[in-house]
């Protein structure tokens, strides 16, 4: 069953897009928009949860919610009861949940948060959820899913995948008796995850939960700073970045013959992966803050890397989904039926993963942007978005890098 981890294309060396002209591309990409904004953007335009047009909308009340349920269900039913080989369930959940929430969402919003089967708890906490615990929660799951998924020894087997059902099962129970729906908010990690994509979907919701349309950089200045937001964005990207490492031959080599083993030295990859993107990040929102002459000012751009991180897992996991998403149709409905690698073509594959790399910083460095003359004092604001720039390109080159050398 390894081959549901077997992320994108066999390899990037056939791609046909020469790597010179790809970072001359998203270099100049990143310049123009940074200039342009610079000599034309001097407000902010943006409004965040006060903007879009209200649609008129019906909550779908439990039905979505029960329906995901019974088909989770099926997926335990699989896991269970299934063969061990050529068994759908890993695929259900890492390329038709995990992946797949990321398109879903982005057309549609949070789906998550409407089809969620814990939301069938009844809201009635015993206690406020803790402001300071924020995010935290979420990045501690994703964190171990990621772990799971790219770390672990049998990432596909079925006691792999009970255990971490079990465990994130249990304690979104927990939270959400204790602290009501608030936890599902901050704490389900595949909540915040579909939630933090579906802020560039057209179709948003305010906090009071009103359907509206609006602009996807709207729905991305309406994400509202909290403790573990970078956290959390920071664990999206730099798994998706050890992921983009995790077959080079060094790493391979270096998994098999390092003294702490592939899943002592895995989990290192992982988490410095992990940090090494937070540090970047920090680093250069102080450099801003300094020059800006504003402190405390990374929680407020968290917001600004959400579309770098949809970008690297679009870029990352585009053809998984399109591959391996019709082996899990194929194997869950029981279909005789052949799996088409060839449904999309290289060229396509590398078209789309370079431009959502680069589509996904230039929507970063505009909503950097906005924030910036909305917070810096005036006469530096300018100054002030140089490390953001620089961020900005060190992601690029990062990015890109990793999509062509893997």
């Amino acid at each position: 069953m390894t081959g549901v981890l077997a992320h994108g294309i066999g390899s990037r060396s056939d791609l046909p897009i020469p790597l010179f002209y790809a970072y001359a591309g998203a270099f100049a990409a990143l310049v123009v928009s940074f200039l342009a904004l610079g000599l034309l953007w001097a407000d902010s335009r943006f409004s965040g949860d006060r903007a879009g047009r209200v649609l008129p909308w019906r909550p779908a009340g439990r039905t979505p919610r029960v329906i995901t349920a019974l088909m989770a269900l099926y997926t335990l039913g699989w896991l269970v009861l299934g063969p061990a080989e050529d068994n759908a369930a890993p695929y259900l959940i890492y390329v038709v949940f995990w992946v797949g929430l990321v398109p879903a969402s982005l057309l549609f919003g949070p789906v998550w948060r409407l089809v969620n089967p814990f939301r069938l708890l009844p809201d009635r906490p015993r206690r406020p959820l803790p402001g300071r615990l924020g995010y935290w929660p979420a990045a501690a799951g994703l964190t171990a899913f990621t772990w799971m998924e790219l770390v672990s020894p049998e990432p596909a087997a079925t006691a792999t995948l009970l255990v971490f059902l079990l465990l994130y099962g249990t304690a979104t129970v927990a939270g959400t008796l204790t602290y009501g729906h608030a936890w599902l908010d901050r704490g389900d990690p595949f909540e915040v995850y579909s939630t933090l994509v579906g802020h560039l979907s057209p179709l948003g919701r305010r906090a009071d939960g009103t359907l509206v349309v609006r602009s996807p950089f709207n729905g991305l200045d309406a994400i509202v700073p909290a403790p573990g937001l970078v956290a959390t964005v920071c664990v999206l990207l730099g798994s998706t970045g050890y992921d983009g490492f995790a077959g080079a031959p060094f790493w391979v080599d270096a998994l098999q013959t390092g003294p702490l083993g592939r899943v002592g030295l895995g989990t290192v990859g992982l988490l410095t992966a992990i940090g090494g993107v937070a540090l970047l990040y920090v680093a250069c929102l102080g450099a801003a803050g300094l020059i800006g002459g504003t402190r405390g000012l990374a929680p407020r751009f968290a917001h600004s890397l959400v579309p770098i991180a949809i970008g690297y897992l679009v870029a990352h996991y585009f053809s998984l989904f399109v591959i391996e998403g019709q082996r899990a149709v194929v194997l869950a409905l029981g279909l005789d039926a052949e799996v088409n690698a060839d449904v999309v073509g290289a060229g396509t594959i590398a078209t789309v993963q370079v431009l959502a790399i680069v589509i996904g910083h230039v929507l970063g460095v505009v909503a950097a942007h906005d924030r910036s003359v909305r917070l810096l004092e005036p006469a530096r604001a300018v100054a002030g978005q140089i490390p953001l720039f620089v961020l900005m390109v060190c992601y690029t080159i990062g990015g890109l890098t990793l999509l062509f050398a893997a």
